[in-house]
């Protein structure tokens, strides 16, 4: 494909392009192109009509350009045209991060003083982002115990519905709190483990096991 030099005048926007572009993006589009350079060129049908890179001409025109690299695409159809102008960007935003790479990366740029707002990152996401690195493992010590609230957040009686599950916070030996549970249906197998808090397999009070054992 030839990169051509085409005046920013004679270039024509899609009159239904469905992707927006706010003063702050365009201005750090701008600011990118400053920096690095045309990296991207604007896709253009053979008639000057934009496919890609709405927002780089803008850009361009806030940096008051009077030329602008373009690649011409030619031989698309109506509807590939169509397509692509929504696919240059959906795609692009299809993409994800791997956060421990990126965290280093952006360590490595702030060590070096480059400026962050040329990667495009907010200064609330870079917080996040570098705080990851400069934090601890974990936000407490591994054997802190959370205080016990004054009022608990789930009360006798409440069920929580998981899927196809429900969780009761109840007395199993109630049969209201069963019913209540079990809304009407019966269980197809019911399984417990009495009695509770024993050991069976240490030498704590042996004497207590044994005699459960015998009963059972």
């Amino acid at each position: 494909m030839q990169i051509t030099e085409v005046k920013v005048e004679a270039l024509i926007p899609y009159a239904k392009n469905s992707r927006t572009h706010d003063d702050a993006q365009v201005a750090q589009i701008a600011a990118s192109i400053k920096e690095f350079g045309w990296t991207n060129p604007i896709l253009v049908d053979g008639d000057k009509g934009i496919i890609a890179g709405h927002g780089r001409l803008m850009a361009a025109r806030k940096l008051g350009m009077t030329q602008v690299p373009v690649i011409e695409l030619k031989g698309m159809t109506e509807a590939q045209k169509k397509a692509y102008v929504i696919a240059d960007n959906k795609l692009a935003m299809n993409a994800g991060w791997d956060n421990e790479f990126l965290t280093l990366e952006l360590k490595d740029l702030e060590d070096e003083g480059f400026d962050f707002s040329l990667t495009g990152f907010d200064d609330k996401e870079l917080d996040a982002l570098l705080n990851v690195i400069e934090g601890t493992d974990g936000l407490t010590d591994e054997d802190a115990v959370p205080d016990v609230p004054e009022e608990p957040k789930t009360k006798l009686g409440d069920i929580y519905i998981l899927g196809n599950h429900r969780l009761m916070c109840g007395d199993s030996t109630s049969i209201d709190a069963v019913d209540k549970l079990m809304d009407g249906q019966k269980a197809d197998m019911v399984f417990t483990d009495p009695p509770y808090g024993v050991d069976y397999q240490g030498g704590h009070n042996q004497k207590k096991r044994k005699g459960i054992e015998n009963q059972l």
